[in-house]
C-alpha cells in the first residue's frame, strides 16, 4: 500500500513538472511571436511634414536635434547618432552617460547627411523646423518622422514613442511629470501665479522669450508669461532686442535670466552694461530682488524631458521646496 502511494506521488510529481515545463514553453512561445508579429508589423506615423511608415520598432535611430537626443535616452533608447550640442560639446553634461558610443552626425543646422548614411538607421527623427529643406534626402536613407517645433518637448515625447512603439513607457515619465507639476504647484500655493520674464543676453543684444520651451513650463507650473508689445515684431519664440529703451516694457514681477555661453566674456561685459541702465532698476522683479540666473541647457536648449526635470529641480531650490 504504502508502495502504490510513492508511486502515484511520484507520478503526480512528474506530471505536475511536465505541465509547469510545457506551460513556460508555450509562454516563451507566446513571446517570441508577438515580437516576430512585431517586427513584421507596419505602422503609420502622421508628423509634421506628412506621414511615414515604420516597419516594427526600429533599432538603429539617428535624432537630428536636442529635444530628440534627450527625449530618446528618456526613453531609454541610445542612438546610433546625434547632433552636436550647443554648448559642452560634443553632447551635454547630463546626457553623456545615456548617450556615450553614440556618432555624431554633425551640427542641428546642418547635420552631415553622409554619416548618417553610413550608419544604415531604421529611423531618423528630425523637426521641420531645422530640417525642412532635406526632408527627402533623410527620407532616402531611412524613414524620418519631422517634428513641428524643437522646444515642444511633450510633442517630442508622443511622437518619438509612436514611432518606437514606446507608448506604455512614455505615458508612465508623462504621469510622473504630472505628479511633480502639481506637486509643485501645492507647495507654491498663494504665491502663484506670478508674472515672469525669461531673458537671454547675447555679446550684442538681449533677447526676450514669449513661446519657448522654459515658457511653456513655466505656464504649466502656474507662471504667467509675458504678451509681446503691440507694434512690435519678431520670431515666434520672442524678439531681440537691441535698444535700452525698450527695457521700460519689462514688467515682470520675476525674472529667469540665463547668459549665453558662447562668446561669454562678450556677453558678460554686455549683461553688464544692460542691468547698469536706469530702466533696468525700475523693473519690478530687479526693485524686489526676484532676478535669478538660472542654467542654460536646463532652461533652454535642453529641449527635453530630462531637462525640464532638471529645469524644475533648480525652481524647487529657487522657491526652497521640498523635492
Amino acid at each position: 500500500m504504502f508502495h502504490n502511494k510513492k508511486i502515484v506521488l511520484i507520478m503526480s510529481f512528474v506530471m505536475t513538472l511536465i505541465l509547469l515545463v510545457t506551460g513556460c514553453g508555450n509562454k516563451e512561445t507566446i513571446v517570441e511571436e508577438k515580437e516576430a508579429s512585431a517586427a513584421q508589423e507596419e505602422r503609420v506615423v502622421k508628423h509634421s511634414a506628412g506621414e511615414t511608415a515604420i516597419k516594427g520598432t526600429p533599432k538603429k535611430i539617428v535624432t537630428l536635434y536636442q529635444g530628440a537626443n534627450d527625449t530618446a535616452a528618456a526613453l531609454g533608447v541610445k542612438p546610433v547618432g546625434v547632433v552636436e550640442s550647443w554648448s559642452q560639446q560634443p553632447i551635454y553634461e547630463y546626457l553623456r552617460t545615456d548617450l556615450e558610443g553614440a556618432t555624431n552626425v554633425g551640427q542641428e543646422l546642418q547635420p552631415n547627411l553622409e554619416e548618417i548614411a553610413k550608419l544604415k538607421p531604421d529611423l531618423i527623427i528630425a523637426s521641420i523646423y531645422r530640417h525642412e529643406a532635406i526632408y527627402d534626402q533623410l527620407s532616402k536613407i531611412a524613414p524620418t518622422i519631422m517634428d513641428d517645433t524643437v522646444y515642444e518637448w511633450k510633442d517630442t515625447m508622443n511622437l518619438m514613442a509612436e514611432a518606437l512603439n514606446k507608448q506604455d513607457k512614455a505615458d508612465e515619465l508623462l504621469a510622473e511629470w504630472d505628479g511633480r507639476v502639481e506637486d509643485f504647484k501645492t507647495q507654491m500655493g498663494d504665491q502663484l501665479p506670478i508674472k515672469a520674464a525669461i531673458t537671454n543676453f547675447r555679446s550684442d543684444h538681449m533677447r526676450v522669450y514669449y513661446n519657448s520651451y522654459a515658457g511653456s513650463i513655466l505656464n504649466e507650473l502656474g507662471f504667467e508669461g509675458l504678451e509681446r508689445p503691440a507694434g512690435t515684431e519678431g520670431e515666434e519664440w520672442g524678439e531681440k532686442i537691441t535698444t535700452k529703451e525698450r527695457l521700460a516694457e519689462l514688467s515682470a514681477d520675476t525674472i529667469f535670466n540665463f547668459n549665453a555661453s558662447k562668446d561669454s566674456e562678450l556677453v558678460e561685459k554686455n549683461y553688464e552694461e544692460w542691468t547698469s541702465h536706469p530702466l533696468w532698476n525700475e523693473i519690478d522683479a530687479v526693485k524686489n530682488d526676484k532676478v535669478f540666473q538660472v542654467d542654460e541647457v536646463f532652461w533652454s536648449t535642453g529641449a527635453g524631458y530630462k531637462s525640464a526635470n532638471l529645469m524644475l529641480d533648480s525652481l524647487y531650490e529657487i522657491y526652497e521646496l521640498k523635492k
